[in-house]
């Protein structure tokens, strides 16, 4: 294959990638739950031939939408699939993390040409390479080549692990904030309201403070613990005054979804702003999808104008978004995963929280 067409792919036919982009994303959540099903029954014959059917569909969908770099990363893999079906490999946890991960990059490859945006994070020259490799890897090699690919392709060892859910260790209020205890425990329990919404937000609000201290501290501690804690429990309770139908919806949202989002963030800033002593929070809350190149929302500000504190929020926020999509497509919650998704679209994030960030993450996965 020609390497122009991994590294800088071009669009034969938008409309035939726009089409390949929605099949994929009914696709990669049959991939997920067979996976996750394969695992467990590694004998079951059925269960293989669903998962190698869902894989050679993409290549075949590919093929047909003339998308040549869904062909590389779908090909080996359904190769990888023949050698386990002839029982020439087995179905390890390191070969399914894998799958898995290219099929994430898949996604992400395809939603950045169709956006125009750049892929050279997705280190995708890297995965098809590595794939071509491991397809022709003997079987006693198939771990340690998994194991290898995974840390070029997401600079992270592939080790599995679960976030605490406990809460951190938080910061005394200064003496000169009147009522912020009284206050934070009230914010504290408009998060808890929110969180309730949906079972699959338990301890979301205590995974995304955890992060966001961690990710300030590792950062020198530049935000107020005490405001960033408090942004961190009102940042999404403005999606309360939406309608449940919009912000609790499974899959692609329409621009009118997106556009009814879009005002969350002001209606929680709004009453942090009508309470003395939070007016930093409020502007962290105001500003959490605000994106360094101008490209957030809701007041398209650059890098330059957004607030610290807003900065962290963003990248713990799409963490946690991120993780819960794999929990949506029932697939168990891979820190992995997430952070190599969040690493690959770092142009969206300020880059001097980055490093911060990934540093929590890796003391997590290695501790």
């Amino acid at each position: 294959m020609d390497i122009r067409a991994i590294i800088s792919p071009t669009v034969q036919d938008r409309e035939a990638l726009e089409e390949f982009a929605d099949v994929l994303t009914d696709r990669a959540p049959e991939v997920e739950r067979d996976v996750a099903r394969l695992k467990k029954s590694q004998g079951d014959r059925e269960l293989t031939a669903d998962l190698f059917r869902a894989i050679h569909n993409i290549k075949g969908d590919a093929a047909l939408c003339k998308f040549e770099l869904g062909i590389a990363i779908a090909h080996p893999i359904e190769s990888m699939m023949s050698r386990f079906r002839e029982g020439e490999i087995v179905f390890s946890d390191l070969l399914a993390e894998l799958i898995l991960l290219a099929i994430d990059r898949l996604e992400l490859a395809t939603d950045a040409i169709l956006s125009r945006k750049p892929l050279e994070n997705l280190r995708l020259l890297d995965l098809v390479q590595g794939l071509d490799k491991l397809a022709l890897a003997s079987a006693d090699k198939v771990d340690l080549r998994c194991a290898e690919l995974i840390e070029a392709v997401t600079g992270f060892p592939p080790v599995i692990t679960g976030m605490s859910s406990r809460a951190p260790k938080l910061a005394t209020p200064k003496v000169e904030q009147v009522n912020a205890s009284e206050d934070l425990q009230f914010f504290r329990s408009l998060a808890m309201q929110f969180e309730s919404r949906s079972p699959l937000f338990k301890g979301r609000t205590m995974r995304i403070l955890r992060l966001a201290l961690e990710t300030n501290k590792a950062g020198n501690n530049l935000v107020d613990p005490i405001q960033l804690e408090a942004a961190v429990y009102l940042h999404d309770v403005g999606m309360m005054l939406l309608p449940e139908a919009t912000w609790l919806k499974v899959g692609k949202l329409t621009d009118a979804d997106k556009a009814l989002l879009r005002n969350h963030p002001g209606y929680a800033a709004g009453l942090l702003q009508r309470m003395s002593g939070w007016e930093e929070a409020a502007r962290m809350v105001a500003q959490h999808h605000e994106m360094p190149d101008g490209g957030g929302y809701p007041n398209q500000l650059k890098q330059a104008d957004i607030c610290p504190g807003a900065k962290i929020l963003a990248i713990v926020d799409a963490f946690e978004a991120v993780m819960l999509k794999h929990i949506h497509r029932g697939k168990n919650r891979s820190v992995l995963r997430a952070i190599a998704e969040i690493n690959a679209c770092d142009k969206q994030f300020a880059p001097e929280w980055i490093a911060p960030f990934n540093a929590v993450i890796r003391k997590t996965i290695e501790s």
